[in-house]
């Protein structure tokens, strides 16, 4: 995008923001590091020992504060954004916060936090700087904000799942028996670098192979693939601070009759989850499409979670595709759509695709082979 353009975009959102906070009777929004920051400034900043701030009103003036070694990113930052300073004396920095809650107005105010993102660190701070105001979870407008996205967003997003599908196939000649969950991870990111991912990845590559596929979020371990396993291997790439979520799932020299049948059967589900997807659409229809197949073969104890989460410059974010959430699927929405049955101890097959709803449907962003490959 155009740096104009971009700027345009970014006090639009920073717009939205103000309006709302004002529908949710909130007077601010304190926003420390992370994607909903990166979102409305464009900047990035580190969590760490030194606490970085910025403050938003319902109306008025947007501050920062930030470590003097971190102002030169404020060049070229859109809004009229004022900066508060500090240097290397922690015990000056209170006096900073001082500065910029009197500056921004929150004493005596309601302030929206993100309750997931914002640290005890900088609470502190916050409550010692404005001790009259009162803070708040600001968990669902900040949501709002980036639940819906626009065509950058989703191009971005469509990058990240061709580069996390061109580096998944450029590892697929090395796996065999005798290789080991940790080898295979261990190349897999080495290819998402060489495809283009930034190197900041969504999340550290899941490989499981035999009983540890029945673990849906387990650790690669110095376990060597053997003949008969299953193989899931859940990775993604980040693309302009967009990410993808895939899952494939392999069978190591073949797969006996039962994990054949699972197999097929999650690949049906997972269709079924997509199909469902689309404007005017609750959540849950799409979780239940793809459960009631499993349910219906008689796995539904073996499909342990829910069917999918949004994405975009997270890997967990609304909106959650799970049985009871009756939020209404919208243009711009995007999320997996991941069923998955786990055999204890034996086996596990869970297939994963991103989707975006559209205004007429879903658009499948990913679309790398779902059949049970034999591998080796």
């Amino acid at each position: 995008m155009h740096e104009l353009d971009f700027s345009a975009t970014l006090l639009a959102r920073q717009q939205r923001l103000a309006q709302n906070l004002s529908a949710n009777s909130l007077d601010h929004a304190v926003i420390n590091p992370g994607p909903t920051l990166t979102y409305l400034t464009g900047l990035s900043f580190h969590l760490m020992e030194r606490p970085v701030v910025a403050f938003f009103s319902a109306g008025g003036q947007p501050a920062l504060v930030l470590p003097e070694l971190e102002t030169a990113k404020l060049s070229g930052l859109p809004g009229d954004f004022h900066p508060f300073a500090y240097g290397e004396d922690p015990a000056a920095w209170l006096a900073v916060f001082r500065k910029a809650a009197e500056f921004a107005g929150l004493d005596g105010s309601v302030v929206g936090v993100e309750p997931a993102r914002l640290r005890f660190l900088e609470l502190s701070y916050l409550q010692d700087a404005a001790p009259t105001a009162r803070f708040v979870s600001a968990a669902q407008p900040l949501a709002d904000l980036r639940i819906c996205k626009d065509a950058q967003e989703i191009d971005a997003m469509r990058r990240a799942v061709q580069i996390a599908q061109q580096a998944l196939q450029a590892v697929l000649p090395m796996i065999g028996p005798g290789v080991t969950e940790r080898q295979v991870a261990s190349e897999l990111v080495i290819q998402l670098f060489r495809a283009g991912s930034q190197t900041e990845l969504p999340f550290a590559p899941i490989v499981a192979s035999g009983p540890n596929s029945a673990n849906p979020h387990a650790v690669p371990s110095n376990r060597p693939l053997q003949t008969g396993d299953l193989l899931v291997i859940d990775w993604g790439a980040s693309a302009d601070g967009y990410i993808s979520d895939l899952t494939r799932t392999f069978a190591i020299g073949g797969a006996s009759p039962e994990y054949q049948r699972v197999a097929k059967l999650v690949k049906q589900a997972n269709q079924s989850g997509r199909d469902a997807a689309g404007p005017g659409v609750p959540a849950e229809a799409v979780d239940w499409a793809a459960r009631r197949l499993i349910a219906e073969a008689g796995y539904g104890e073996y499909f342990t979670h829910r069917t999918g989460h949004g994405i975009g410059m997270e890997g967990h974010e609304e909106p959650y595709i799970r049985e009871g959430n009756r939020l209404i699927l919208q243009s711009g929405m995007a999320f997996t759509v991941e069923p998955g049955i786990y055999l204890p101890g034996r086996g596990g097959v869970r297939i994963e695709d991103n989707v975006v709803v559209t205004a007429t449907g879903a658009e499948c962003l990913s679309d790398l082979p779902r059949e049970l490959i034999v591998l080796g």
